[in-house]
């Protein structure tokens, strides 16, 4: 804009101003401009920027004062030359020509911006959606985006994606295959808000992937295509799920893709396994986490709310994920440590927790046989099926990488001070712990989801050796 508006002074002497409504805002001008003149031109500003005028001339002290409004829609920007003498002929014609070329610039911004401000809300819009479904509502999800439901919430079962590749692709990705209604065809592409290198991918579930009953397609067939040619991208696939078990669903997908970046094709899905809650007594384990959980249901909802995620994931993460400060969070987990006497800043305790919110999650029906009440949670694990679940968990696992492990943990997950304990580097407990994630298939490092079950294994192994 200023580069136009020196053009014209230079080959017509006069001094311009693009004013840009009644209130004679200036958004360009030339160096020169006697501002001084739109004070008085108040009245007539207002008129040409409602449309009522589309040009006039009048003289401002010794200035002589030309104006034309730009463009067809209001409020309309109005263009003002100054100068000491009436223009020629040919400067009129410059300077309608002139305006002219700043409507269409300003067009062309405008259109830019109105592509930026779509593209950012279409990326908020899928992550609500996400969002909703994480949370277990996918009828939310459709109330959210009522007369633009997402195809994939008329879909009965989902699979996730989580594709990690450098942030600048995963913003490429997410173009190259949206759709004009801001979707992706039947699926969605959701930047993680945590993770600048992860790509959360939602489609609908057609089979397993690679079964003689399932046959990859679509974008899914796309991701996997994308990973074969770039070196530096994985993905962890998680197994089928109804709408509402999409947090499971990420989950799984996370555990995958700590095992993906050792597998051949830097691709892997998740191989179910029975979880904790899932072999400990159904009826005393869930009279368990009640007790546990119950200070909670005085506290803020809020508070409760923070507390459920910051158990599976790091405070910074979700002080993103929230749009909060760390001390916000700090501040409504220090509320829900003062109502469960407990310090969540240690992973002990944050395992037993997770546990707890998992097991009252679940259906609360009891168990036939399993009358006699378990008053902590060391009495749950102390069954044989929770002793033979520590075992399968734990049996991949070398050695040395067992120790690390138990070291780590001792040291409430404190690389520094696991690797002073065993007289190695951090690096190499960092390295310890990455095979594990691999061998184990469960996330340790990123999220931090699978540390829980990790925490209880070896308590469970521990205490049946002591």
């Amino acid at each position: 804009m200023r580069k136009v508006l020196e053009w014209l002074h230079r080959q017509t002497g006069v001094h311009v101003a693009l004013v840009t409504d009644g209130a004679g805002t200036v958004e360009s001008s030339t160096a020169d401009f006697p501002h001084e003149v739109l004070g008085p031109l108040a009245p007539l500003l207002v008129r040409m920027s409602g449309g009522q005028l589309a040009a006039a001339v009048t003289q401002s002290g010794a200035l002589h004062v030309r104006c034309e409004a730009l463009g067809p829609h209001e409020p309309r920007p109005v263009l003002v030359v100054a100068g000491p003498s009436k223009p020629t002929r040919e400067a009129i014609a410059l300077i309608s020509h002139t305006g002219s070329v700043l409507t269409l610039l300003r067009r062309a911004g405008h259109s830019d911006r109105i592509w930026h401000d779509y593209q950012h809300t279409t990326r908020q819009l899928r992550f609500a959606v996400l969002s909703a479904l994480l949370s277990g509502e996918p009828l939310l999800a459709r109330r959210m985006t009522t007369g633009a439901v997402p195809p994939l919430l008329d879909a009965d079962r989902l699979r996730l994606y989580l594709l990690q590749c450098p942030p600048a692709d995963r913003d490429r990705i997410v173009r190259a295959y949206q759709d004009p209604s801001g979707y992706h065809g039947s699926g969605l592409m959701v930047h993680c808000p945590v993770f600048k290198g992860h790509l959360i991918c939602l489609f609908a579930d057609d089979g397993e992937p690679g079964s003689a009953g399932g046959k990859l397609r679509g974008h899914a067939e796309t991701l996997h295509r994308l990973v074969r040619e770039n070196p530096r991208y994985t993905m962890g696939v998680c197994g089928g799920h109804p709408l509402h078990s999409a947090a499971e669903a990420y989950s799984q997908a996370a555990h995958a893709l700590a095992t993906a970046r050792t597998a051949p094709g830097r691709v892997a899905s998740y191989h179910g396994r029975t979880p904790l809650e899932g072999v400990l007594p159904r009826q005393a384990a869930q009279e368990w986490a009640r007790a546990l959980l119950r200070p909670l249901d005085t506290a803020m909802k809020t508070s409760t709310d923070i507390t459920r995620l910051a158990v599976t994931m790091p405070r910074s993460a979700v002080a993103k994920l929230l749009g909060l400060s760390r001390n916000t969070i700090t501040a409504h987990l220090k509320r829900a440590e003062a109502s469960l006497g407990l310090d969540l800043t240690d992973i002990r305790c944050r395992a037993a927790v997770h546990l707890a919110l998992v097991l009252n999650s679940s259906s609360p029906a009891p168990e036939a046989g399993y009358d006699q009440p378990y008053s902590t949670l060391d009495d749950l694990l102390r069954t044989e099926r929770a002793a033979a679940w520590a075992a399968a968990t734990l049996r991949p696992l070398q050695a040395r990488h067992r120790r690390t492990l138990q070291a780590w943990i001792d040291a409430n997950t404190d690389a520094q001070h696991a690797a002073h304990a065993l007289g190695i580097s951090r690096n190499t407990i960092r390295t310890h712990l990455r095979t594990a994630e691999s061998v184990l298939g469960l996330d340790l490092l990123t999220a931090g989801t699978g540390i829980h079950d990790i925490v209880h294994a070896l308590h469970i192994t521990n205490t049946r050796a002591s």
